[in-house]
């Protein structure tokens, strides 16, 4: 899986579940959460160097808030962080129950809105939703999920793009830019899991061109689809379970990925060592640089 990769490690992190890489092109530097580790972490990949900074409780993503520091989606609810990583103010309490579900992926949309969904752990039920938090509150869009994930929204804002990982599928909505809302969702892509590839979509990002990357949770590769949901290329990784993708570096050209190795087999984890670290490749089109999270006024 990992011979011929174009993938290179920049982070032999070790993370047990890292996710939610985001570039801040103020700082040119990589933010990016370890879930079950429990930190936030800086990777400066000019000089290598990893600050990690403990978390008072599972985090599953971040986004950067206009004029400074995060807006922390974890276990119990939504949270204020500053820079040097102490949590400053909860924002919203988590409306399902804690002790089988927790805050995953998130984004913030190109108007300063936070969309965030959880994960049903027991993966029982369907309990997970989508929500939007911004003016108005935390607000349910989409629920019956498993495991939301996949968050991006094409260049020109009018389409929202999502995935139910255990289900294998991504979907699309058309976006109201202004409103935060949006249509019916319907299934753009569905991939179908064999005995010998369990891949399945985690978390993605969109390039200018308004291809959608996602990678491929047990699948060991990241795919590029077209707007219109076809296939265009695939990139074997380093690690069985890649889990995010975020565009970075000056030109944004260099797209970094995360990946775990938490109960991943024995046997895995010495044919793939680096499972668990940061990977970057060159890619030929940049990716869009991430909005920032705007405090709803009271």
């Amino acid at each position: 899986m990992s011979e011929g990769s174009p993938f290179s490690c920049v982070l032999d992190a070790r993370a047990r579940l890292g996710e939610s890489p985001v570039w801040s092109v103020a700082e040119q530097v990589l933010y990016w959460v370890d879930i079950k580790g429990r930190t936030l972490n800086r990777f400066d990949p000019a000089t290598g160097a990893n600050k990690a900074m403990a978390m008072p409780e599972d985090i599953g993503s971040v986004a950067l808030v206009e004029g400074g520091g995060f807006i922390a989606a974890m276990r119990s609810g939504l949270f204020l962080v500053d820079t040097d990583g102490r949590v400053r103010e909860r924002l919203a309490a988590n409306p399902e129950d804690p002790a089988v579900s927790r805050f995953n992926d998130g984004r913030t949309d190109p108007a300063g809105r936070f969309l965030v969904g959880t994960i049903d752990e027991p993966k029982a039920g369907g309990q997970a939703h989508l929500y939007r938090f911004d003016e108005r509150g935390l607000v349910p869009l989409v629920g019956g999920l498993l495991t939301s994930n996949g968050l991006a929204f094409s260049p020109d804002s009018t389409w929202l793009y999502h995935s139910d990982t255990p289900a294998f599928t991504i979907y699309r909505q058309r976006y109201d830019i202004e409103t935060g809302t949006f249509s019916d969702r319907e299934e753009w892509v569905r991939l179908t899991p064999t005995e010998d590839d369990r891949g399945r979509p985690d978390g993605a990002a969109v390039d200018i061109e308004g291809c959608y990357w996602t990678a491929l949770y047990e699948g060991g590769r990241i795919q590029r689809y077209s707007p219109q949901g076809e296939l265009l290329a695939e990139f074997p990784v380093p690690a069985r379970c890649p889990t995010m993708v975020a565009f970075g570096g000056a030109d944004l050209k260099t797209l970094f990925v995360t990946s775990a190795r938490d109960g991943r087999p024995d046997d895995e984890l010495a044919h793939l060592p680096q499972s668990g670290g940061i990977f970057a490749m060159r890619v030929s089109v940049p990716g869009l640089p991430e909005p920032l999270f705007r405090r709803p006024v009271p």
